[in-house]
């Protein structure tokens, strides 16, 4: 964990975040949108600065998490939402963390770890682990191609590569080009809702 936390902590500290983008992005928040129990048990893994943990407190969601490695953005979410309860509020590294959830919502932190096998089957095998029966995996994959480049993030892949690494945990509900994309990354995204099996 040390080394991704310094990792993480340096891209903080650097203001080295470009895909931070200050609001909610729109997929995540349309969806958001559609959801109707607001006491469901949701966790944002990799959440940085969390503006849709942000979107999703305000509008009433009661039992919201966020997960990041560094503390630094964890720090900065707590300042902009101070009634936000502290035990919600989770440093740690995901590959260890443990808790259950309904829904647990991926703004393309699949593709932030560097693209190993190992990795890609770990991130699966534990999203699989911190959802509860029937609960869903839900958000954004980049589809852009891969390259040998093991330094430059964020990474990309594609829906085969995705549902291969995916489906001995998942059902595919759906997963196709998202089409409410913010306009830098339109084209560059996939939409995916898969259940836990």
């Amino acid at each position: 964990m040390k080394e991704e936390e310094h990792y993480w902590n340096e891209r903080y500290m650097n203001k080295d975040m470009g895909w931070d983008i200050g609001y909610p992005s729109t997929p995540i928040k349309e969806y958001a949108d559609q959801l109707t129990d607001k006491s469901i048990q949701i966790l944002i893994p990799g959440a940085g600065n969390a503006y849709e943990a942000e979107y999703l407190w305000k509008q009433g969601f009661t039992n919201v998490h966020i997960l990041d490695i560094s503390e630094i953005p964890l720090k900065e979410f707590k300042k902009r939402n101070p009634d936000f309860p502290d035990e919600n509020m989770h440093q740690s590294d995901f590959f260890e963390f443990k808790g259950q959830y309904d829904l647990i919502l991926e703004q393309t932190f699949f593709c932030s770890f560097v693209p190993t096998d190992a990795n890609r089957n770990a991130y699966a095998k534990q999203m699989a682990s911190l959802l509860k029966p029937n609960g869903k995996l839900v958000g954004l994959w980049f589809t852009f191609p891969l390259t040998g480049d093991m330094e430059k993030r964020p990474f990309g892949g594609n829906k085969d590569l995705y549902i291969n690494y995916l489906s001995p945990y998942f059902k595919t509900i759906t997963f196709d080009p998202c089409y409410n994309s913010i306009k830098p990354r339109r084209g560059n995204e996939l939409f995916g809702i898969f259940q836990v099996l």
